[in-house]
């Protein structure tokens, strides 16, 4: 019931999610010349640059959880291909030497002010603030869920809490339907709903139970994947394998005890449809932080408010954002976290000598798109959706190179270059891998 409890009320950091940690230290009042909001992926990747840009003693995170989780391997976890031991570290362990760690939840943010307050009472003041404090999930908005967890047959690859569920729910799938769904809303690395439907198909064939499932993926989105290139080769690989995929279908509802998920059409409101499930992986809906949400550094819609160039908020000019959290019109991932820490890390040293921000950011993301469990379908693209590709070869086909990158070279990436404030994205290496050339 603990672990129930927590998914009512979890929020995710970035793609560095951690388990809810509820003591905190008491502290009196407090200032910093840069104050980081989260210790996700976003948070910890901007602590260690700016310790070097600022001094330790002038930097402080604000992270009440005591483990830090490399979210984009619980699609494998999920699968069974990773341990989920191998996806945390300690806070404490990945925390830039030296640098204030304030274990306490982030409660209010005054721009106006320049000062934070914590859920445990105390006011932090800063000069300069970072806020990385990544999305909400609301598994609450599915009637049913987030108790129907506590059933068997049902899983999500999104939470510490039921990334397990998937693997177990995948173990004991006899026959029937595998279903697999995916948002009405925004959502962090959008590909991962799909990702564990083609793991799960590989499962199946692997184990002999192909010919007594029927693989179903119900996506509220109008396509398959938003980038053309790539979804062509993922509709191909549909076709080829024999997965059901129905567009503009959102899940409202589970029934866990008969076993059923039940989707409304988005085109015909009102009509819904009901799927009996063996197997089913829930996509949650996400939204804003609430924090963010309730301060004035949100927008309309309750993301924080930056520039799309240089992550500079739009109206306080000592504050920027990072991550899942803010308004940047390009899809949440890991990956764009690592090209947006050098574009901000660049606009902020420029900041601090009173000099117009010089680089932009052009929206880059990825996606390695897991096609069974040795093969990936790597996406890149940018802020208007052109492919922008790493490698000089084409990357709309499925690779056992980029199923490798994926599972063992970027989880080293990720602890030993991003997190160290070492990695700002593949951008240099393109540019060097194409000759010079976009």
């Amino acid at each position: 019931m603990a672990a129930l409890r927590r998914l009512r009320q979890c929020a995710s950091t970035g793609v560095g999610v951690s388990h809810l940690h509820t003591s905190s230290c008491a502290l009196a009042k407090q200032h910093y010349k840069m104050l980081v909001l989260g210790g996700g992926t976003g948070g910890i990747a901007m602590s260690a640059r700016m310790k070097r840009m600022l001094g330790a003693e002038n930097v402080a995170v604000v992270e009440s959880n005591e483990m830090h989780y490399y979210q984009p391997i619980w699609t494998l976890v999920g699968a069974g291909a990773k341990t989920l031991t191998s996806s945390g570290r300690s806070t404490a362990s990945v925390m830039p030497s030296g640098v204030k760690w304030v274990k306490s939840k982030v409660q209010e943010i005054n721009p106006d002010t320049n000062t934070v307050r914590t859920d445990d009472g105390n006011e932090i003041s800063y000069e300069y603030l970072i806020v990385a404090l990544g999305l909400q999930i609301h598994f609450e908005k599915i009637k049913g869920l987030p108790e129907g967890f506590e059933h068997p047959k049902i899983g999500s690859n999104y939470l510490i809490e039921t990334v397990e569920k998937t693997w177990k729910a995948l173990q004991d799938f006899k026959e029937g339907n595998a279903v697999f769904s995916f948002p009405n809303t925004p959502v962090k690395c959008a590909g991962a709903p799909q990702k564990i439907m083609y793991l799960t198909d590989a499962y199946l064939r692997k184990t002999g139970k192909r010919d007594k499932a029927k693989v179903i993926y119900n996506t509220s989105l109008p396509v398959i994947f938003g980038v053309k290139k790539y979804a062509d080769v993922l509709w191909e690989i549909v076709k080829q394998r024999d997965l059901q995929v129905n567009l503009r279908q959102n899940l409202i509802e589970v029934r866990t005890d008969k076993r059923e998920a039940v989707f409304e059409n988005l085109d015909k409101p009102g009509e819904t449809k009901v799927l009996e499930y063996e197997m089913l992986h829930v996509a949650p809906p996400m939204g804003p932080n609430l924090v963010v949400k309730g301060s004035r550094l949100a927008d309309e819609a309750g993301w924080l408010d930056v520039n799309k160039d240089d992550l500079q908020h739009n109206r306080y000019p000592n504050v920027f954002g990072i991550g899942d959290c803010t308004n940047l019109p390009t899809s949440k991932t890991g990956a764009a976290v690592a090209a947006q820490t050098a574009i901000l890390n660049r606009t902020i040293s420029k900041v601090l000598k009173n000099e117009k921000p010089d680089w932009k950011y052009d929206g880059y993301t990825s996606c390695p798109l897991v096609t069974s469990y040795n093969t990936v379908v790597l996406a890149e693209f940018d802020y208007n959706g052109q492919p922008l590709e790493t490698f000089p070869i084409n990357q709309a086909k499925e690779r056992r190179l980029m199923y490798y990158m994926k599972a063992d070279v970027m989880p080293h990436l990720y602890w030993h270059g991003l997190l160290r404030g070492l990695w700002g994205g593949p951008g240099p290496y393109r540019k060097l891998l194409h000759l010079g050339m976009k």
